[in-house]
């Protein structure tokens, strides 16, 4: 056996598992033990919350591709993209979950055998973004005046940055909805290559779907004020904090009283495409994601898209992610029609 059956043999139990609601089918084909308990309590947590919603799993498909690898005589380490589809039922509706999933699997030559011995998650649902590729922020009145020097990328709206008074009272906008779900549908899967991607990407992607969606940005130059993304100037990113830091836009669209802002509600049923959820790992008081709604299940349940574990028709309560924990709390935010 190659270590290329060993790794098919590895994706293809972990498809299995799932719809078994078990690790069992993953145990012949890696020896970490560890890993095996964590996926266990994960799958085991998946299947509860699919008996909650009276949700039957229908089947698992993943699209396995090899994005590295390094060969040696007695270990190959990998790494691999899996696009995986879940399908289940509600009653009579059908319902196809995707997500993306991307892994470092280290495989061993041993007793005549290839196994695979560890595997890690190359992503993250809980830490916060890191300095994103090149990005050194500038002092507010260099923004200023790299911004007369040199625009940033077109489709930055140069006409609402902030600049006092105003001579007519500004005009209301109203927010698109389907426009930031369609932004949601063409991007959830692939980083739109206008804007950096952050290596926690989450607070990022919905940041783009609410201008998609109209909401206007609030251009200050200062990164702990107003909302905005400027593109690249050289090699310098532009962003405030609440552009790309999951805490940041939860408290942002809480507390802004113009322009993009919203309220919390108590019931996930009351959420409308377009609108945000927001999680709080820790029970801590800080968020460390974010998603965009995108639709309901049969129950009027949010299903939900995302990036870092990039996924498509998520359910909202995320029990399946390595991040979840029983102190988990979530804030369901309801975006204003009107900005």
């Amino acid at each position: 056996m190659s270590w290329q059956t060993a790794l098919y043999n590895y994706v293809h139990a972990k498809n299995q598992a799932e719809v078994e609601g078990s690790a069992a089918p993953l145990e012949a084909f890696i020896a970490d033990s560890a890993y095996l308990r964590t996926q266990d309590v994960r799958i085991r947590r998946l299947l509860d919350c699919y008996r909650e919603r009276d949700a039957k799993l229908l089947r698992g498909e993943t699209k396995l591709r090899l994005t590295g690898v390094r060969e040696s005589a007695q270990e190959t380490i990998t790494e691999i993209r899996m696009h995986r589809f879940l399908h289940y039922q509600i009653g009579s509706t059908q319902h196809l979950e995707e997500r993306i999933e991307t892994e470092r699997v280290t495989i061993d030559h041993t007793a005549n055998r290839w196994q695979v011995r560890f595997a890690e998650a190359m992503q993250a649902e809980k830490s916060l973004p890191g300095k994103s590729r090149g990005f050194v922020m500038p002092e507010p009145e260099d923004f200023v005046e790299g911004l007369r020097r040199a625009p940033s990328l077109p489709y930055i709206n140069h006409s609402i940055l902030n600049s006092g008074a105003q001579e007519f009272a500004p005009r209301k906008i109203i927010y698109n909805r389907p426009k930031a779900v369609e932004y949601a549908e063409t991007w959830w899967k692939t980083p739109n290559p206008k804007y950096e991607e952050f290596e926690v990407d989450c607070t990022n992607f919905v940041s783009q779907c609410l201008f998609a969606g109209g909401a206007p940005m609030d251009y200050t130059g200062k990164r702990d004020l107003g909302w905005w993304y400027a593109g690249r100037r050289g090699h310098q990113e532009l962003w405030s904090f609440s552009w790309a830091v999951a805490n940041s836009l939860q408290s942002f669209l809480s507390h802004s009283r113009k322009g993009l802002h919203g309220h919390a509600v108590d019931d996930p049923r009351e959420l409308q495409q377009g609108d945000t959820i927001s999680y709080d790992w820790d029970g801590d008081g800080r968020f460390q994601h974010n998603v965009i709604v995108i639709g309901k299940d049969a129950n009027d349940m949010p299903l939900v898209n995302a990036h870092t574990y990039n996924s498509r028709n998520r359910y909202w309560a995320y029990k399946d992610s390595p991040a979840w924990t029983e102190r988990t709390k979530y804030v369901f935010v309801r975006v204003a029609d009107e900005m």
